[in-house]
């Protein structure tokens, strides 16, 4: 796939690992990106035990015991994972999954992953780990269920952490598409902020290497949508950025399917939640300045069935 909202010298995908189920999930969505595109993949683990303790070591007389080796286990097994996945994605009819291995000949592969995969494992909190690592990264993908692995009750904070702080879009995987299921539209939300521009070529790109239909969606704000009342703040301006941001999309990717959906209600969130409803993505922006997701995004990344992708 063709990373969205990204500039050229970035060829690095991103993807959070904790061995937990939704992690997998995004490693495999990261490594079909990753193959699509020709990117690099990098599979990044957070190792929070040395904040809490200095007993990292293996206990003795125990093979394979130890805080330490648990952590390098994990990685080997993402690192395993993603490459199997990258292998699938670029052979027809491939198994999807592999059988992590955190011992014997493919945990030392996985050690050596080669130059389409690398690993990585630094101490500290997961949105801090993964923020560090994401800083030449074109996207970062996480799941918005895992990502807490021992601290899992911190899973939610991480997910809103990391989209008002990552250095790059940031993909939310919340599911994925089994074999032969067609990909759902796109939903591209825009409100005429300078934050849509940046949202459009998102949706547009990844539209397109998705083979997907692309929506885009507004919403009117004004009561009831009266016009007479609001002018050219009611339900024409509405149309007329749809008018706009079509014609925009048009030109970024003519060969795209694309409609229009103009929304009315007081509840971005939930308007975008109600278009995107059987969407395979949903694309936002962010614009809060002080550091936080934005009350929308937060409310989006809660309640999406869908993937979401927040772009910068």
């Amino acid at each position: 796939m063709t990373a969205p909202a990204a500039g050229p010298e970035r060829t690095t995908v991103a993807v959070g690992y904790d061995g937990s189920e939704a992690a997998k999930e995004a490693v495999q969505w990261a490594a079909q990106y990753a193959a699509a595109g020709n990117y690099r993949l990098r599979v990044v683990h957070a190792w929070v035990w040395p904040m809490f303790t200095k007993k990292l070591g293996p206990v003795k007389g125990v093979e394979g015991s130890g805080l330490r080796h648990s952590a390098e286990a994990i990685l080997a097994e993402g690192l395993d994972l993603a490459g199997a996945a990258l292998a699938a994605a670029r052979t027809p009819g491939a198994a999807t999954a592999a059988e992590p291995a955190t011992d014997g000949p493919a945990a030392e592969a996985a050690a050596e992953p080669g130059p389409d995969v690398e690993g990585v494992m630094e101490t500290g909190l997961p949105a801090a780990v993964l923020r560090d690592a994401a800083q030449d990264a074109r996207l970062l993908v996480v799941s918005s269920r895992g990502l807490g692995g021992v601290l899992g009750q911190l899973a939610g904070s991480v997910c809103l952490d990391l989209a008002g702080s990552s250095p790059c879009p940031l993909m939310v995987i919340r599911r994925l598409r089994g074999p032969g299921e067609a990909a759902g539209a796109v939903v591209a939300g825009i409100d005429g902020t300078s934050r849509s521009s940046a949202a459009l070529a998102g949706a547009a790109r990844l539209a397109g290497v998705l083979g997907a239909t692309l929506q885009i969606v507004t919403i009117d704000q004004s009561r009831g949508g009266n016009r007479e009342m609001h002018g050219r703040h009611g339900p024409m301006q509405g149309r007329e950025l749809l008018d706009h941001a079509l014609e925009e999309a048009r030109n970024l990717a003519p060969h795209l399917s694309i409609s229009v959906v103009l929304r009315q209600g007081h509840a971005a969130s939930k308007e975008l939640l109600a278009a995107a409803g059987d969407a395979e993505v949903l694309v936002i922006g962010t614009h809060n300045r002080e550091g936080g997701p934005g009350n929308t995004v937060t409310a989006i990344l809660n309640k999406a069935r869908c993937n979401v992708l927040i772009t910068r």
